[in-house]
C-alpha cells in the first residue's frame, strides 16, 4: 500500500485568463480547456495536472495523490475511516473531470481537500509547451511537490506520515518550521509550514534546463512577478526562482533538484536555514528585525562558513544516472 506521488492540483480563480497567461506563459504549460469556468493544464504526457476553476473558496482546491494499486484506495478508506475521518468514493462524474480510473476524497485537519487516485489518464497527443522549454521533470517523481500553511504540527504531522504514509525527508526548526515528505525518489512531493496559518503557501515546478528557469526569471521579472529571488535551497539542492501566482500564493520554478534512495534515507533535522544563497524574500516588507532581514542573515552566514552542495549535483543528468545505478 503506497501513495507515490503527486499526480494533480486544483485551485480556485476567479482570474482564469490570468491564470492562463501565467501557467502557458510564464511556467510553460499546455491550454487543454480554455472554455467555460475552468481552465485544465498539462505538463506532458499526463491528460492534466493542473486545474482552475471559476468558484469561491480558498485558493487550494484539491491535491491530488496517486497511489500504486487499485486496492490501496480501499485500504487507505478503512484506516482513514477507523482513525475518525469522513472519506467519500468518488463517482464516475468526478473521476471523468479528474481524468482517473477511480479516487476517493477527505479532507485533511486543516481543511485542504485530498484525493487520492489510480492511474490517472495519458493524453493521446504529444506535450505542446506554452513556451519554448526542454520539458518538466515529472514521470515517475510525479507533478512537482505541494507545500500548505499549517495552524499545528502535531496535528497535521500524524496524519499524513502515519496515515497516508507520508515520509519525512528532513525538517527546520529555525526562523520556523519546515517539514518535508518524500513518496518517491523526488526529496519531497509534499511540505509544509509552520506558520500558523491556514491555505496555499506554493507548488513546484522542475524543469529538464537551467536554461528554462533562467527565461521564465527573466519573464517574471519583466511582469514584476518575483516573489522570491533566483537561490539554491539547502535541503533538495533545487535552484529556483518564486513567481507570485494572480491568486497570490506562489509557484517555485526549479531546476536540478536531489534525487534520494527512499530505502535508506533517514529523516533528519537541518540547522542552516533554507537555502544556501539566495531566495530574497521580496514580497515581505523590509523591516528592521523582520521575517526578510532574518533569512538574509542565514543566508549571509552560509555564505560566511562556504556551505554548498556536493559538486556532482552540479550536472543533474550525471547525478541522475549514478543514483539509478545504484537503485
Amino acid at each position: 500500500m503506497a501513495v507515490c506521488a503527486l499526480a494533480y492540483l486544483g485551485v480556485r480563480s476567479d482570474a482564469l485568463e490570468d491564470w492562463g497567461r501565467f501557467a502557458c506563459g510564464l511556467l510553460g504549460m499546455q491550454t487543454l480547456d480554455a472554455a467555460g469556468k475552468s481552465r485544465a493544464f498539462r505538463m506532458d504526457d499526463q491528460a492534466q495536472r493542473l486545474v482552475v476553476s471559476d468558484e469561491p473558496g480558498e485558493t487550494l482546491a484539491f491535491l491530488g495523490f496517486e497511489v500504486a494499486a487499485r486496492g490501496d484506495l480501499a485500504a487507505y478508506a478503512e484506516r482513514l475511516d477507523a482513525a475518525g475521518v469522513v472519506v467519500h468514493a468518488g463517482d464516475r462524474a468526478l473521476a471523468d473531470r479528474r481524468l482517473v480510473a477511480d479516487l476517493i476524497w477527505f479532507a485533511d485537519p486543516m481543511g485542504n481537500r485530498v484525493e487520492l487516485v489510480f492511474a490517472p489518464m495519458k493524453a493521446d497527443t504529444p506535450f505542446v509547451p506554452g513556451r519554448p522549454i526542454s520539458g518538466f521533470k515529472t514521470g515517475p517523481v510525479g507533478m512537482g511537490h505541494a507545500v500548505v500553511h499549517v495552524q499545528d504540527i502535531e496535528v497535521m504531522m500524524p496524519f499524513y506520515r502515519d496515515l497516508l504514509d507520508f515520509c519525512v525527508s528532513d525538517y527546520g526548526l529555525t526562523p520556523y518550521g519546515l517539514y518535508f515528505f518524500h513518496l518517491n525518489g523526488r526529496h519531497h512531493s509534499f511540505a509544509m509550514v509552520g506558520s500558523g496559518q491556514r491555505g496555499f503557501h506554493h507548488f513546484m515546478v522542475e524543469y529538464d534546463c537551467l536554461d528554462d528557469v533562467g527565461q521564465g526569471y527573466d519573464i517574471a521579472l519583466r511582469d514584476a512577478q518575483v516573489a522570491y529571488t533566483l537561490g539554491r535551497h539547502s535541503n533538495d539542492w533545487m535552484t529556483s526562482f518564486y513567481a507570485t501566482t494572480p491568486s497570490g500564493f506562489f509557484v517555485e520554478n526549479g531546476w536540478g533538484g536531489r534525487i534520494i534512495d527512499p530505502a535508506t534515507w533517514e529523516p533528519h533535522e537541518t540547522f542552516v536555514g533554507p537555502s544556501y544563497w539566495g531566495h530574497e524574500r521580496l514580497h515581505l516588507p523590509d523591516d528592521p528585525g523582520g521575517l526578510r532581514q532574518r533569512m538574509r542573515a542565514m543566508a549571509m552566514e552560509a555564505a560566511r562558513q562556504g556551505l554548498r552542495t556536493p559538486p556532482v549535483v552540479d550536472c543533474p543528468w550525471l547525478y541522475d544516472e549514478l543514483t539509478g545505478a545504484r537503485r
